[in-house]
């Protein structure tokens, strides 16, 4: 189990070396204008990464044929992904947005899976499927994380928005040119990563960590404040916020450190 481990690291760290480190942004673009010879060289720099970070993790990997095989076929794979995400991206309704992006590394992180996988000699299945099993085991406490950090970061936002909509409407945060912009849910993003943060500076105790955050919001609207209107509108949605985040942290707090009993 230990060799499928270190086989994924060492596979997936080279994936992430080869897309995020490497690939320059005109290596990018002259991929969309489907230049073989950017596939090419894309494909061979990934191909060498992960022989040279499998041979260093597994000892004696390097000359096993079966590795060679593995790596040029997931390079492959990878290419063809990669060729996939383009081509589709340039057809309405698709972009190259989030959603795309995520479509692509979650394919990628797959390819790594069944690479490692093929590199384990003698690893049984069963074996896999006892480890996925004690999934199951979970203590029932833990299930509170991802239940609180989606009610309180998506359902409190969108709480929030319902709350202080006639709020919103009454300031006319944007000028009627300007509401049609992208930038229009930029509130909404924000809101999504100030709750996240704050349940975590909670969860991890660190609760000094929430003035670093309504600093940094503050800051980033001060010239706004001038409106008394959008002052009082910016408070009582940064306070319900706050609120929601304090109150699902509290339950963390409680179950996650024990303070509060659930069965199982």
């Amino acid at each position: 189990m230990q060799i499928l481990f270190r086989a994924f690291l060492a596979i997936y760290l080279a994936h992430l070396l080869t897309d995020f480190v490497f690939q320059t942004h005109r290596l990018v673009e002259q991929k969309r204008h489907g230049q073989l010879s950017a596939y090419v060289f894309h494909g061979l720099t990934h191909y060498l990464s992960a022989v040279l970070l499998v041979s260093f993790f597994l000892a004696g990997s390097g000359l096993w044929l079966r590795t060679h095989l593995v790596l040029l076929a997931l390079t492959l794979v990878h290419l063809l992904i990669d060729f996939a995400k383009i081509q589709f991206t340039k057809k309405a309704p698709l972009n190259d947005g989030a959603a795309a992006y995520v479509s692509d590394q979650f394919l990628h992180f797959l390819s790594v899976a069944f690479a490692a996988w093929f590199l384990s000699p003698g690893l049984p299945f069963a074996e896999v499927a006892a480890l996925l099993g004690r999934g199951r085991a979970v203590p029932s406490r833990l299930l509170f994380i991802p239940v609180i950090y989606v009610g309180v970061i998506f359902g409190g936002g969108y709480l929030i928005r319902a709350l202080t909509r006639p709020l919103a409407q009454s300031v006319h945060l944007d000028p009627p040119e300007k509401r049609n912009e992208p930038m229009q849910n930029a509130g909404l993003y924000i809101g999504w990563l100030e709750r996240f943060l704050l349940l975590t500076a909670l969860l991890l105790q660190s609760p000094g960590t929430t003035g670093l955050i309504l600093a940094a919001k503050a800051i980033a609207r001060y010239p706004e404040f001038k409106s008394e209107h959008f002052a009082e509108y910016f408070l009582i949605g940064t306070l319900l916020s706050f609120s929601i985040a304090v109150m699902g942290g509290a339950i963390l707090a409680r179950v996650v450190l024990g303070q509060f009993h659930v069965a199982g």
